[in-house]
């Protein structure tokens, strides 16, 4: 059991603080490396590449087998899960890094699996520390048919919440 435990010691380094940002991170205006949507560490991410675009922001992924709802097509919530990320990343893009308040999710056809996309978002109006966001998916072969549409409010943390909840973060 020594051994063991020995062993378990050399493989297992120092747990990071919960608030704490992973050293191989660039948070909170870049690469999250073990993200559930972008990470390429994530065993669960797609990963979700971001690029600027005209107006706001693209994604693109291919969802798996892993992400499957109903055979074939994604489950619903990693539909929501891309858009919410890539509407938070549009936020940071425009100068405010910001949390989700509301999203409200509109699923017009299903997503495929196995097949590229395109995630589209961006920022469309801000009101004091609120800022308002729209975003969609679509195949990159179709990308005039929306599968998926969403808009949402995000807030911007004033500087003693984001002491609070990101005390690592000094930017």
């Amino acid at each position: 059991m020594d051994g063991v435990r020995r062993l378990t010691a050399q493989l297992t380094g120092r747990r990071r603080a919960r608030a704490e940002s992973p050293a191989v991170d660039e948070f909170p205006r870049g690469v999250r490396t073990y993200s559930p949507v972008t990470g390429v560490g994530s065993p669960l991410s797609p990963p979700l590449l971001v690029a600027q675009a005209d107006g706001g922001l693209f994604g693109r992924c291919t969802l798996g087998i892993a992400h499957e709802g109903p055979p074939g097509y994604g489950h619903g919530g990693m539909s929501a899960m891309l858009l919410d990320e890539l509407m938070g990343w549009a936020c940071t893009a425009a100068g405010t890094p910001a949390m989700t308040v509301s999203l409200d999710v509109r699923y017009h056809r299903p997503v495929p699996v196995e097949t590229p996309l395109h995630v589209f978002a961006n920022v469309t109006g801000t009101k004091g520390r609120k800022i308002y966001s729209d975003g969609s998916i679509a195949t990159e072969a179709d990308s005039a048919t929306l599968l998926v549409t969403a808009q949402a409010v995000f807030i911007a943390p004033d500087a003693g919440q984001k002491l609070q909840l990101f005390p690592a973060v000094t930017s």
